[in-house]
């Protein structure tokens, strides 16, 4: 019979304490085994077999421990070989294109478009197009000011590097554009990163993207093909993303995360993290503290 683990992550700022755990323990209404990975942050719960309902205990546990990110899963083959990672307001705390289009004084139009497009309610390839049309014209002189100082969200690069340490391969494949992957997939650690590409003539955006776009149904065949790349199967796989594009990588990945995500993202997604940083991501596949990399 396979175990299932119980973990629990506290938000940086809380501490997850021993009264919390038995509370948890209790609501389990099994036998669990306590494996503590870090001390006061993160812990599993081993228990026997599969809880009778899985939504029930999780919707439990969040209202009984505050501040506290929860997955329960099967114990085997929780680490896993494939990381496949949306970029935009996952990896790093910017929209990239709705920032640009700010400094270009384009910002309203655009970050409604996003928006929606974000919560489902636009197709991704179609509103991406109407974006990038909005700033026909513009100099590309304003694409180094979004790369100035780039927002990195706290634990990506802890976790895309200790991931890849621990023979995983790492993709950033983002449905925004390749200005910027290129700076922050080898900042974070990534093996490789995909995203769209401007069309420029002349250091001027023409107002168009080069086809074929990267949108919603491409980031689930990159996952699909690097699966078949490493001779693995997608249960192997880790997808995780923010908003309504990443979902059919995230239903399609053996672990799908939404991050911090737009309401039909936690909906969907199996997992979520809600309050705590990227590193949620590695407590969630069995890493020890002591196993993370140490980043500057």
């Amino acid at each position: 019979m396979t175990s299932w683990a119980v973990t629990l992550v506290a938000k940086k700022e809380n501490q997850l304490t021993n009264d919390q755990v038995k509370k948890a323990q209790s609501l389990l209404g099994l036998d669990s085994q306590i494996i503590w990975l870090n001390e006061g942050r993160a812990c599993d719960l081993i228990i026997p077999s599969e809880p009778a309902s899985k939504d029930e205990l999780e919707e439990k546990l969040l209202s009984a421990l505050t501040n506290t990110d929860i997955a329960i899963q099967k114990n085997k083959n929780r680490r896993k070989k494939l990381l496949v990672a949306d970029m935009d307001s996952t990896m790093i705390q910017l929209e990239t294109l709705d920032y640009l289009a700010e400094i270009l004084g384009f910002g309203e139009e655009v970050n409604e478009i996003t928006a929606r497009s974000m919560r489902g309610e636009l197709d991704f390839a179609d509103s991406l197009r109407t974006r990038v049309a909005l700033l026909k014209g513009q100099s590309t002189d304003a694409m180094s000011k979004v790369l100035e100082d780039i927002p990195y969200t706290e634990g990506a690069e802890v976790t895309v590097k200790t991931m890849v340490k621990h023979g995983a391969y790492c993709a950033l494949v983002s449905g925004g554009f390749t200005f910027t992957t290129d700076i922050v997939g080898p900042k974070l650690g990534f093996n490789e990163a995909r995203a769209n590409v401007f069309e420029i003539e002349d250091n001027t955006l023409t107002g168009n993207v080069i086809e074929p776009i990267l949108a919603r149904d491409s980031k689930q065949h990159t996952m699909e093909e690097l699966c078949d790349k490493l001779g693995i199967t997608s249960e192997l796989a880790c997808c995780v993303g923010d908003g309504a594009n990443d979902l059919d990588m995230i239903q399609a990945a053996g672990m799908g995360v939404g991050f911090h995500g737009k309401p039909i993202v936690k909906e969907k997604a199996a997992f979520n993290i809600r309050f705590g940083d990227m590193a949620t991501l590695l407590y969630f596949q069995g890493y020890h503290k002591s196993e993370f990399v140490a980043v500057v």
